[in-house]
């Protein structure tokens, strides 16, 4: 009974969603009304979204995952546009007071000490601002090192539910996929820090980088794709300034292996994301090489990552903060990689982008685009000499039309 209508509730992140939590909460619908519910990315169902639920709850999503996205799309959830860095000041300035934190730890310890496990991210500010505080204690939850360390005494009240979280399995790479991976580890120097999230290119990626040395990580996340490379001593964080020898990340998500990897392991720091992923903190480690993602990129530059036009879909997440801590680094490396047209056969390398897309990062920011044609340094050229080097890696079939649509708009390309 700890949530109370027109509460504000907070739910654990990515892989550590408390399912029991989230269902004993949708199923007291009938007696709530106006629960705003705050979250990242969440694994798992989520039942508060669905269309009969929206007179008891409303989804504010800083970031928005699958289980979400019909209902934002619709208009009965909200989207929250934020970088990654700054999520747990909002909470921690009080911008946005937390009512009721719904969580999930791993077994306190004989110090009494719990751990948000693989993911820490906002969680922990979350945590230490939250008015009431109720945990799913899982001993399935690993047990990191860093950031996520909750005493019992700022737990209000506990719920023991042992099953496994959710995992999120590679899918096979295709050709596009690992083209695209080839040519961003072409960009990837020895002694470079890396950053990138997951999925299928950066999954390629990692696989394309067997013969590099001494590589570091110091990411928002990671996947199963490091596990290989620290086995074999490629990523030994040998060259970093900060954090030498150790894989720094907010949150964790991928199979039961990696799971176990990072369970009790003292080479993972798991640290809050207002660290992790501030720009300040980024660019310390040279050569520095961010690797994220794009819906579409325009001629200019200009990245959009969180919506199909109007259609929101993901979220600006740590994007921004990657591009521009590694375009500040000694030798650091900003790259946007996408293939370069959809399933469809529509150009993602586009003139223009659609009607109602945001710009996560600013052409200002960009430097390195990569489709499996190959990469464009964007930085320096002026937007005539962009429109070039982007036409250069667009898919073949849509060259000619995006030179005229070129010529049209810069003159002689």
């Amino acid at each position: 009974m700890a949530i109370k209508s027109n509460d504000r509730v907070y739910i654990h992140g990515m892989a550590a969603a408390p399912v029991e939590l989230v269902l004993a909460m949708s199923a007291r619908a009938p007696e709530l009304r106006g629960v705003e519910i705050v979250q990242l990315h969440t694994e798992g169902p989520a039942p508060y979204a669905a269309p009969e639920m929206s007179g008891s709850f409303r989804v504010n999503a800083i970031f928005i995952g699958a289980n979400v996205r019909q209902a934002v799309q619709e208009g009965r959830a909200d989207y929250l546009p934020m970088f990654l860095s700054e999520v747990p000041a909002l909470f921690r300035s009080g911008n946005m007071p937390i009512d009721v934190a719904l969580i999930q730890v791993s077994p306190p310890d004989r110090h009494g000490f719990c751990s948000l496990g693989v993911s820490v991210e906002a969680t922990r500010s979350a945590v230490l601002s939250a008015r009431y505080v109720i945990a799913q204690v899982n001993r399935f939850m690993p047990r990191t090192h860093g950031d996520g360390l909750i005493h019992i005494d700022n737990i209000h009240a506990f719920v023991e539910h042992d099953a496994p979280i959710p995992e999120v399995h590679a899918k096979p790479i295709s050709d596009v996929e690992a083209r695209i991976g080839a040519h961003c580890a072409e960009l990837v120097e020895d002694g470079a820090t890396l950053q990138m999230g997951i999925g299928a290119i950066p999954n390629a990626v990692l696989a394309a980088l067997k013969d590099h040395k001494d590589l570091g990580v110091h990411s928002e996340m990671i996947s199963d794709g490091v596990i290989d490379l620290v086995e074999s001593g490629v990523i030994n964080g040998r060259r970093k300034k900060i954090h030498p020898g150790k894989i720094v990340v907010a949150f964790i998500i991928g199979s039961r292996r990696l799971y176990d990897f990072v369970d009790d392991n003292p080479l993972v720091a798991a640290l809050d994301i207002g660290y992790v992923n501030d720009p300040t903190v980024i660019r310390r480690n040279p050569k520095m090489t961010a690797i994220n993602s794009a819906i579409e990129v325009d001629l200019t530059g200009q990245v959009c990552a969180d919506s199909i036009g109007g259609k929101l879909y993901s979220g600006v997440g740590g994007q921004v903060d990657y591009i521009r801590g590694a375009s500040l680094s000694e030798g650091g490396k900003p790259i946007i990689a996408l293939p370069s047209q959809t399933k469809r056969g529509e150009t993602r390398i586009v003139n223009m982008l659609k009607h109602g897309a945001g710009v996560v990062t600013t052409r200002a920011h960009v430097h390195y685009v990569v489709t499996e044609y190959g990469s464009a340094n964007l930085f320096g050229m002026n937007l005539r000499q962009r429109a070039r080097a982007m036409i250069g890696i667009a898919h073949p079939d849509h060259r000619e039309a995006l030179e005229r649509e070129a010529h049209a708009r810069f003159g002689t390309t």
